[in-house]
C-alpha cells in the first residue's frame, strides 16, 4: 500500500524525494528560502503556514501566490499553534496542540485559518502537533478525541488530510488513537527522533505499528535523555540513537515512498544550514545503500 501523498502529476515526487522544513533554516521570505533551497541541491520543501510557532513570512497574506512561483515543491503545510512552550517536557504537555481544554477553541479558529492557508499553497496535507494524547484509561480522553475528530472533520470539508506528528506518546497509543478515531482524513507525520527526545519507544518497531497511516516524514536524529522527565538532545542526522538505515529500510517495508524532509531545530541559521547539508550528504549515503 503505497502512502505516498497526493500532488499535482505535472510536478511528482520522485520515491524518497529530499527535503528541508522551511522553518530548520529560519528564513523570513520566499527569495531566502528559495536561496538555501538552491545551496543544499534540493527543490522539496515542508513549508511553515506563517504561524508565530513556526515562522512568519515577509509575504504575509501573499505567501501562497509567492511560493507556487517561486518553483520548489511543497510536500505540505505546517502548523504550529501560539503559546505552545517547548521549554521543557512539562511544558509543552500543558500548552501543546489541542490539549489545554481553555484554548482549544481558539486552536480550532487557527486550524480553520491554517485550512485555508494549506489550500490557498495549492497543498493537501497540514502537520500539527495533536497534543499530548491521554492513555485509554484517562478521563480526559474521550473530550480531546472528540476535537481531534472535529478537526478531522474540518479538514475533509476543505479536501485536506491532517498529520498528526509523532512523538508524545508510544506508538501503540497513538495507533489506538487512530483506531479509535476511525477518520479518514487522519494519518501521521512521523519523526523518529522525537520519539528518542519523549522517550517514547523505539521508532523501527514504531513504523511497523503505525505503517499504513504514514502520511509524511521529517528526519531528525536525537539521544534520550539521560534524566527521566527530561529533554533528550538532539544532534545532527547520523550521529544520534536513530538507526537511519534501518529506518529507511523500515519505510520501505510498510509501503510509504513519500519525501524524506529534513528538520533541524537547534542551533543558529548557518549551524543549521550546515547540519542539513550533512544531513542531505548522509541520508543520501542510506539510501544509495
Amino acid at each position: 500500500m503505497s502512502t505516498t501523498p497526493d500532488v499535482s502529476p505535472s510536478r511528482p515526487f520522485e520515491p524518497f524525494a529530499l527535503g528541508v522544513c522551511s522553518w530548520s533554516l529560519q528564513v523570513k521570505n520566499v527569495p531566502e528560502l528559495k536561496g538555501f533551497l538552491d545551496q543544499l541541491g534540493v527543490d522539496v520543501v515542508q513549508i511553515a503556514c506563517g504561524d508565530p510557532h513556526h515562522a512568519s513570512w515577509d509575504e504575509g497574506d501573499d505567501l501562497p501566490a509567492a511560493a507556487k512561483a517561486a518553483g520548489f515543491r511543497m510536500t505540505g503545510a505546517m502548523l504550529g499553534f501560539p503559546g505552545e512552550d517547548y521549554t521543557t517536557p512539562q511544558t509543552i504537555q500543558q500548552t501543546g496542540g489541542f490539549g489545554d481544554p481553555a484554548t482549544r477553541p481558539e486552536r480550532l479558529e487557527r486550524l480553520a485559518w491554517a485550512l485555508d492557508r494549506t489550500r490557498a499553497l495549492g497543498l493537501t496535507d497540514l502537520m500539527l502537533h495533536a497534543g499530548f494524547l491521554p492513555e485509554v484509561d484517562d478521563p480526559a480522553r474521550s473530550a480531546l478525541l472528540d476535537v481531534l475528530a472535529r478537526a478531522g472533520d474540518m479538514a475533509a470539508a476543505q479536501g485536506v488530510t491532517l498529520a498528526f506528528e509523532t512523538g508524545q506518546e508510544t506508538a501503540t497509543l497513538l495507533r489506538r488513537t487512530l483506531d479509535d478515531l476511525k477518520s479518514p482524513n487522519i494519518k501521521i507525520n512521523f519523526d523518529p527522533a522525537n520519539m528518542l527526545l519523549y522517550d517514547m519507544g523505539d521508532p523501527i518497531e514504531a513504523v511497523k505499528i503505525l505503517g499504513p497511516d504514514i502520511r509524511s516524514v521529517h528526519l531528525k536524529d536525537a539521544r534520550r535523555p539521560k534524566v527521566k522527565g527530561a529533554w533528550g538532545e538532539e544532534v545532527p542526522l547520523g550521529e544520534g540513537e536513530v538507526d537511519v538505515r534501518a529506518f529507511v529500510q523500515a519505510l520501505k517495508g510498510v509501503g510509504y515512498r513519500g519525501p524524506l524532509v529534513l528538520e533541524r531545530e537547534v542551533g543558529d541559521q548557518q549551524g543549521r544550514l550546515r547540519d542539513v547539508a550533512h544531513g542531505l550528504a548522509f541520508l543520501r549515503e542510506c539510501l544509495a545503500d
